[in-house]
């Protein structure tokens, strides 16, 4: 199974996602999506779960998501500072025992794993800004349960 991973596109959706993201079974966005045509434009790539960010308002989207894909748990949101979540979301986290964690807001990458939770944000998607890094995530998810990110840059 493949995964598509993408976060802050600010309202921008790099033309470059369609062709990576061709072929993945699920897209998951981790919030500061822009608009919501960003998302139905997604839509035509694969299915999507979606979530609020903090320049989202207005948008149709619930702030936490929990999905199961391929027999792993992924719990999605926008804002997480892993080694320390705010309360409540840890709070969250605890009681789905995601095996997944994705979110973004810091526009830099992060993929690391505690207490048996791969937590794993994409990185920035949004507009070319200067010096800027901006990247997806293909995450490959394999008969086995074992999951590799593959980061790759816009």
């Amino acid at each position: 199974m493949k995964i598509g991973v993408i976060s802050d596109t600010h309202g921008f959706l790099d033309p470059r996602v369609e062709k990576i993201f061709a072929g993945v079974d699920h897209i998951l966005h981790a919030g500061d999506i822009g608009f919501s045509v960003l998302i139905m434009e997604l839509e035509y790539l694969a299915p999507i779960t979606a979530v609020l960010g903090n320049n989202d308002d207005g948008l149709p989207f619930k702030e936490t998501e929990v999905v199961l894909l391929g027999g792993k748990k992924f719990l999605v949101h926008h804002i997480i500072h892993p080694p320390a979540p705010h309360e409540r979301i840890a709070k969250r986290i605890e009681r789905e025992k995601p095996d997944v964690v994705v979110f973004g807001h810091t526009h830099k990458r992060y993929c690391e794993t505690s207490n048996g939770v791969l937590y794993l944000n994409p990185g920035y998607s949004g507009k070319p800004r200067h010096g800027t890094d901006r990247s997806v995530v293909i995450l490959h998810l394999d008969d086995h349960g074992n999951l590799r990110p593959d980061f790759i840059p816009l």
